[in-house]
């Protein structure tokens, strides 16, 4: 019964994503859907893009096992990356009017720096969108009692993704995400109330929580080391995850600018209080089934990301069973799609239209889908290959982001002085230092991603104000706002 759900399931969300590709008319439809997404739909875009498998699973996990101490990149710095993407950047990138943010790099700082930062935001992508495949993958291969192998659960659950989404693009995401935002909320609330009533009460696993130091944030004591790495995990996701394409996507399909802002806003501070329902349902298994604990003295990481599906799938009756992998399922499949999505566009617009610049609108959407099929492929080389913790790859994939564009896109925005120079010199000392002290020296007191983040901040403040070797390329953000095009906002 629970496997004819599962099909069941999957069969729905590729109707719906179906039907929402008829509204694709061209590339603006495919990638912002037409600018003219409501509060209701955005708001539904931001949560469950953001609202994956590493949240239900691994995150969960983690702090069953460390607390909160664990976790400080998600939803800690999560939220507040939406948040301030929102309040910073949602009206900047909505009046530019453009298609990805890669864009932005080109109007501010020309078509060298265009490439890199797009690269890089490309290249972070692999971790998150394998955490999300490796999650499909292990949904499947716990269904079916181990009789399809991981490998093969991953390419599976990656070919309904890629069904939906290489159809209907931003059109899909956004209605598949509506769908799924429901069935999140209401499946994790009713698996709570049913696995914390097994544990006692709310009160009882709140309160030996506490009492074991699970919602203890902060080190205990003075260990540098420990303040040190967790600034690293929270800065990861906090500024790494903001100069990405997936929050530049939403706050741009929003039908107007203030839609963009609360939208966004809304969505972020969504996304925080849901969060803790998959922690709070990790540590009340835990209460209830001590035996559970065994899973975290695995060699492999991955291991622990099991709790909730061996749980679910050994203790719970079947409408609880099905709710909690409907609701899993539903937060996989949202934030695969838009991971998908979301490189797929900075590469084609970015990366390579740059060389065939007058393509026709029906050959770069016919070039988009190729891209988005190639990028799938890739995810899963990653995803079958690697050994992390979902949150590990998430973390580990915001770091190229945090030292490569986070800084010249702070600065091309609210700084006047910064230039094509400045924003080279940024990417390159940032990625640079490191990957130099993460392969070479990772054992360093302040994290490798931090020592990065420094040197770009270096890099922009030297490259901008020492004497030009290298001609500034871009314009000032007053001249890009003045001569973008405007829509006329959908109602």
């Amino acid at each position: 019964m629970l496997l004819t759900f599962v099909i069941a399931y999957l069969a729905v969300t590729i109707g719906i994503g179906l039907l929402a590709a008829r509204r694709v008319h061209g590339a603006k439809d495919y990638l912002v859907a037409g600018r003219s997404l409501p509060l209701y739909m955005n708001v539904a875009t931001v949560f469950a893009t953001w609202f994956g498998a590493e949240t239900v699973l691994s995150v969960s996990a983690t702090f069953a096992k460390d607390g909160l101490n664990g976790i400080p990149g998600d939803p800690f710095g999560a939220t507040v990356c939406l948040v301030l993407a929102a309040l910073l950047f949602a009206k900047i990138f909505y009046r530019m009017n453009l298609l990805t943010i890669g864009d932005f790099y080109k109007v501010r700082y020309g078509k060298s720096v265009e490439v890199l930062t797009s690269v890089a935001i490309v290249l972070s992508y692999l971790g998150w969108t394998s955490a999300q495949l490796t999650a499909l993958g292990l949904v499947i291969h716990v269904l079916s009692s181990g009789a399809m192998d991981l490998n093969y659960a991953i390419m599976l659950g990656a070919a309904v993704v890629l069904v939906y989404t290489v159809f209907g693009g931003m059109w899909s995401v956004a209605f598949t995400d509506l769908f799924q935002t429901v069935v999140i909320v209401v499946g994790l609330i009713l698996v709570a109330t049913l696995v914390g009533g097994n544990a006692g009460g709310f009160q009882k696993v709140v309160a030996q929580a506490a009492a074991e130091g699970k919602f203890d944030m902060f080190p205990a004591d003075m260990d540098a080391a420990a303040w040190w790495a967790m600034a690293g995990a929270f800065f990861a996701f906090a500024f790494g995850s903001i100069p990405q394409q997936d929050v530049f996507q939403r706050m741009t399909s929003a039908k107007d600018e203030k839609t963009a802002v609360r939208g966004t806003v809304i969505g972020g501070l969504m996304y925080f209080v849901i969060a803790f329902i998959p922690l709070y349902i990790a540590y009340a298994a835990l209460i209830a089934h001590p035996e559970l604990k065994a899973l975290f003295e695995s060699e492999d990481a991955r291991t622990i990301q099991r709790i909730l599906p061996d749980l679910v799938l050994g203790q719970m009756p079947m409408w609880a069973q099905i709710l909690f992998f409907g609701a899993l399922l539903s937060a996989i499949l949202s934030t695969a799609s838009g991971a998908l999505l979301a490189p797929t566009a900075t590469f084609t617009e970015n990366v390579l239209k740059p060389f065939v610049p007058h393509m026709s609108d029906r050959q770069f959407l016919l070039l988009l889908r190729v891209i988005l099929v190639t990028f799938t492929a890739c995810a899963l080389l990653f995803a079958m290959n690697s050994t992390s913790t979902m949150y590990e790859m998430v973390q580990n994939a915001y770091n190229v982001t945090l030292t490569g564009a986070f800084v010249p896109l702070m600065a091309g925005a609210f700084w006047r002085r910064a230039n094509t120079q400045g924003a080279l010199f940024s990417v390159v000392l940032g990625v640079g230092t490191w990957l130099v002290f993460n392969f070479l020296a990772p054992e360093t007191l302040v994290p490798a991603n931090l020592l990065g983040l420094m040197a770009s901040i270096v890099g922009m403040l030297l490259g901008s104000l020492a004497p030009s070797v290298i001609a500034n390329r871009g314009q000032s953000m007053a001249s890009a706002l003045g001569h973008a095009p405007q829509d006329t906002p959908s109602r």
